[in-house]
């Protein structure tokens, strides 16, 4: 089955509150995010603000990034089905999940599985090709996330 986004990444995006006492002009700072990108381009960085070099007073969005293909690019980094492959192989069970991990998520989710199977919930529908649902961004809207829009990650294997 193909996604309708508009982009394929799984990431995690977690946005910090501002701080108090801002000296900037108002709507000059963005708030900072920790990214853990999972796919594509396996990467953790921080997307911050910070003050251009020299005398004036402006400030420009960067990131203290590690891409893990950059940072490893003379490693050869087995996918993700290959590497789970060769811990079969090798007996190893470091990327299985333990016995009291699996009770747990059976524990946390068969309720919340049988309450979307008796209520017949229907997934909220999106138009194809665009970010995904709306209620996905009244959710971040209601827990505080302020969406800038003007940053764009460049990951190091591309500059």
């Amino acid at each position: 089955m193909k996604k309708a986004l508009n982009e394929s990444k799984a990431e995690v995006r977690i946005q910090f509150k501002e701080v108090s006492g801002n000296i900037y002009p108002e709507g000059q700072l963005k708030r900072t995010e920790l990214v853990i990108r999972v796919q594509p381009n396996e990467a953790v960085y921080i997307k911050l603000m910070s003050k251009k070099p020299g005398m004036g007073f402006s400030v420009e969005e960067t990131e203290l990034d590690l891409t893990y293909g950059y940072r490893y690019k003379d490693v050869r980094l087995p996918d993700a089905y290959e590497r789970l492959f060769l811990e079969v192989i090798m007996g190893s069970q470091i990327d299985f999940v333990r016995t009291d991990e699996l009770e747990q998520s059976w524990r946390i989710f068969t309720p919340l599985l049988k309450q979307i199977e008796n209520e017949r919930t229907e997934p909220a529908k999106y138009v194809f090709g665009s970010r995904g649902p709306t209620e996905a961004d009244e959710m971040m809207i209601k827990h505080g996330f302020v969406f800038s829009g003007t940053y764009k990650w460049v990951p190091n294997i591309e500059r």
